[in-house]
């Protein structure tokens, strides 16, 4: 008995240190094997917008880098909450990934009984890029800069519509807010889409639109559309003549617009750690660092920790404007 006694105490600890290497290489093996199959990334809007573009941008570019085709997978509806409910309910294995926009920091204030929990169902990647919203109006409306169409909407309540890709979209709120420190009513339109509002615009369906640039800019340069404002602290690098809202007058008016990836919670650490590192690569990539800029964003490529903190305070924020100046869905 004392033999075996002995032999169990040396036998124990070794056994515990195997049983640990074996763990600590488990999650390394998970990682070096990803992916071995199709990844499938969800974005909740239209083919054409901001997500959509850069959710596409990064497909191409992981599928060369793993050799294994991500594919998009557009699932519009609800203000995004359908897609973004597919997602949460995906397994968290790393073949199901969501591309969202700043809409998911509106959804937990707008949407009260979600059918999923925004932190909790989500592991945070990384941010991709930052935009701002441009306010955009045809270059035949009577109007010279953003005070200007200010008074006008005052002398219309009601009456001048907004587009916006849907309630509860990140459009719908830059729109909703600014009517809120303008006290004014602006007239909400929905439409499927980023691009179905900006032809919304044009055609006289509506008003104007906040829009994100990659979906304007090119009617904006071919003078199409006339941009008065951006919804951020800066001018944007690729609209330099375009004033802040801020700078105009219009001081608590502040609307980051922001496209970022996410996984279903529980995604192997190693993996998101991965995908994060190849995401912020990709930002610095010289093509697509300037196509981003051209279309004034910043890219970004934050890891998942900074992402899951930006998250947070996001949606703590929106959830308290969103209160507090009584925005609803229509």
């Amino acid at each position: 008995m004392k033999t075996n006694s002995k032999i169990n105490r040396t036998l124990i600890p070794a056994l515990v240190l195997l049983l640990m290497a074996g763990a600590l290489l488990v999650g390394p093996a998970i990682a070096q094997k990803y992916p071995e199959k199709t990844v499938r990334i969800v974005v909740p809007f239209t083919p054409g917008g901001g997500t959509d573009v850069y959710a596409r941008t990064l497909a191409q570019r992981l599928s060369e880098v793993y050799g294994q085709q991500f594919i998009v997978d557009n699932r519009p509806g609800a203000g995004s909450t359908l897609g973004t409910e597919v997602a949460a309910r995906s397994p968290a294995d790393g073949y199901t990934l969501l591309m969202t926009s700043a809409s998911f920091s509106f959804t937990p204030g707008l949407h009260p009984k979600l059918r999923y929990d925004s932190l909790k169902d989500f592991n945070a990647v990384s941010q991709v890029v930052r935009v701002p919203h441009v306010i955009t109006v045809l270059p035949s409306l009577p109007v010279k800069d953003l005070p200007d169409f200010v008074r006008l909407m005052r002398e219309r309540p009601g009456q001048v519509l907004y587009g916006s890709a849907g309630p509860g979209s990140a459009m719908h709120l830059a729109g909703a807010l600014f009517a809120v420190v303008t006290k004014t009513q602006l007239g909400h339109v929905p439409y499927k889409g980023g691009p179905q509002t900006a032809a919304a615009v044009m055609s006289g369906e509506a008003t104007t639109a906040f829009n994100t640039p990659e979906t304007v800019m090119g009617l904006i340069r071919a003078k199409r559309l006339r941009a008065l404002a951006v919804s951020t602290r800066e001018r944007a690098q690729a609209l330099p003549e375009v004033p802040t809202a801020i700078e105009l007058g219009f001081k608590d008016y502040e609307a980051i617009g922001w496209f970022g990836m996410l996984a279903p919670a529980g995604t192997p650490a190693l993996i998101v750690e991965q995908l994060s590192a190849e995401i912020s690569k990709t930002m610095q990539l010289p093509a697509i660092r300037e196509r981003a800029l051209n279309d004034a964003a910043t890219p970004v490529g934050s890891t998942p920790a900074q992402f899951d903190r930006f998250v947070r305070d996001e949606i703590a924020k929106w959830t308290r404007i969103i209160r507090d100046a009584g925005i609803k869905l229509e």
